[in-house]
């Protein structure tokens, strides 16, 4: 038998891997009969050609930028060996388990069983019910091993331990029920984002074959009326649509959340007059992964829109190795497509990890810390009540991962940052570590219509994620007009720009441990790159001529 930590099911700390987050109260152990859902990762072949291509398309300097790949022709570079799938399928036939299926890219075995078969599975996990709110959740707080002939076909089993997580959008108009007027505010509307950006009424999509998308996990609905009413009072300077395109997922009849309805409403206004899919997953099996139910859709659908934006993340330590190397495999698939993902960076700032002995280290995001996403900081402006220069939002998540090395597109942005700047204490950051974020937009004081109600002062990273999505869509709208292809995964290009035709935000720190050392202060904005809001935020006339050149 192989540890489940050897396979990379689980956290190489121990103390996390099965933990229960808080929140979440447990109800008892299910019943033998009780259906849950395991999803089979399956090891793909030549991640390393896989990597090396993605590499090529993205780089402007190289002969093959932007000759991406098809879904078939990714299938055709990365689908499991016939032994992998011989040895999982004959596993899973072995013990009656027949009700899978998979995808074009034959990489995920998604198979619904008992709890009592799961647990013969993958010895040691007892499946337990646990509630918060009004969510249910089936999960194993014990680890469990697998057979050592298995441990080589397989990168993880989800459905097992990881818990539902997402980020909280804040309005801080609405402490504790009671609403609460704020002393000034200007308030972030599409008109104050064209305006600082530079986008004129023009700057809205026309070509037919362009598309973006919102991705929304955990019960997160947007309502058509919502969008409807923000477009009649936000957008009647621009042209725009005020109906989602395509629902991917079934959409839940309850609420508006928040989060849906400020994703939707600011890339269709940013993005404006761009055909907009939501893919929604409301995780309502009680062992369904949300996020990862958006990721085997990337894999099975050969016609995706060109931008994703993501406000969704979990802390690193919390998770295991190989499953974010697995994603992080899907991201390069998603990439080497032509696709580009934006994922926010949180609105935790450094974070903040309480160690042994009274010691704490910055706690960084995934997939924000992912090599092979855009990962977009927030900002705000400098005097509240006018369109003015931007400064650090003390929210805005970045900083150095701890499982991924610093990838070669930003080693000498990053370089001159650790040389050039004063740091917390290194033993509180991997300064070798994949850094972040790339890119930043204004994430304070947003209003956003919900449940028909135009709420003020709505602020995270959520929100600046999808107005520089919506940003590159209409960048991607020109791209596909004058014939080129669509600008795919941009890191390595952004940081060849080195803040060419980016606003350079230069003032401000934001939170982390509240400490001695630290005393809550994080890293601070420095010229050129830093890890609070990257390169800056897009000037977009200048941005769109610089991506326009090839």
């Amino acid at each position: 038998m192989v540890p489940a930590e050897v396979l990379g099911i689980l956290s190489t700390h121990a103390l996390h891997c099965c933990r229960v987050p808080r929140g979440w109260v447990h109800t008892g152990r299910v019943a033998p009969s009780d259906r849950v859902q395991l999803t089979f990762a399956l090891k793909q072949q030549n991640v390393d050609r896989l990597r090396e291509l993605l590499g090529l398309v993205s780089n402007p300097d190289s002969p093959q930028y932007g000759k991406f790949l098809t879904l078939e022709e990714v299938t055709s570079l990365v689908h499991p060996s016939d032994l992998t799938h011989k040895v999982v399928w004959g596993w899973l036939q072995s013990h009656g388990v027949a009700a899978c299926h998979t995808v074009l890219t034959q990489d995920f075995l998604q198979c619904d069983t008992t709890a009592q078969v799961a647990e013969t599975l993958l010895p040691g996990s007892e499946f337990h019910r646990y509630r918060k709110g009004r969510r249910s959740v089936v999960r194993s707080p014990a680890r469990y091993s697998v057979h050592a002939d298995l441990a080589q076909h397989l990168d993880f089993v989800g459905g097992v331990h990881r818990f539902p997580t997402e980020m909280q959008t804040v309005s801080r108009a609405w402490t504790n029920g009671a609403r609460h007027e704020a002393k000034f505010h200007l308030g972030v509307t599409p008109v104050v984002l064209r305006s600082r950006y530079n986008l004129t009424a023009a700057d809205v999509g026309s070509a037919e074959n362009n598309s973006q998308a919102v991705a929304q996990f955990l019960e997160q609905f947007y309502h058509p009326a919502d969008l409807a009413e923000f477009m009649a009072i936000f957008g009647s300077g621009f042209k725009h649509m005020s109906q989602v395109a395509r629902v991917v997922g079934t959409q839940g009849g309850g609420k508006a959340g928040l989060e849906a309805s400020l994703d939707v409403e600011y890339i269709m206004s940013t993005g404006a007059n761009i055909s907009t899919w939501v893919f929604t997953n409301p995780g309502r099996h009680e062992s369904q992964e949300p996020f990862l139910q958006w990721m085997l859709l990337l894999s099975n659908m050969s016609s995706v829109p060109w931008v994703h934006t993501v406000s969704y993340g979990d802390d690193e330590d919390s998770l295991a190795a190989a499953y974010m190397m697995r994603i992080n495999n899907e991201f390069m698939k998603a990439g080497i497509r032509g696709i580009s993902i934006l994922f926010a960076s949180g609105d935790s700032g450094a974070g903040c990890r309480h160690l042994t002995k009274g010691t704490n280290a910055f706690r960084p995001s995934f997939p924000a810390s992912s090599p092979y996403v855009t990962t977009v900081g927030g900002t705000s402006f400098k005097n509240p009540f006018q369109v003015t220069y931007e400064v650090t939002d003390y929210i805005s998540g970045g900083g150095f991962s701890n499982i991924f090395p610093m990838p070669d597109y930003q080693l000498a942005a990053v370089s001159a940052y650790l040389k050039g700047t004063t740091l917390p204490p290194k033993t509180y950051f991997n300064t070798s570590g994949r850094a972040y974020p790339d890119i930043a937009a204004l994430s304070d004081n947003y209003w956003v219509v919900s449940n028909r109600v135009p709420i003020p002062w709505v602020s995270g990273t959520s929100a600046s994620t999808p107005v520089v999505g919506g940003m590159l869509s209409l960048i991607n709208d020109q791209r596909f007009l004058k014939g080129l292809p669509s600008l795919g995964f941009l890191n390595p290009r952004l940081y060849q720009l080195k803040g060419q035709a980016l606003f350079d935000v230069t003032e401000g720190c934001h939170l982390s441990c509240l400490d001695d050392q630290v005393e809550g202060k994080g890293f601070c904005a420095a010229p050129s790159w830093d890890p609070v809001t990257g390169w800056g935020t897009p000037n977009y006339p200048s941005l769109l001529a610089t991506l326009l050149d090839k």
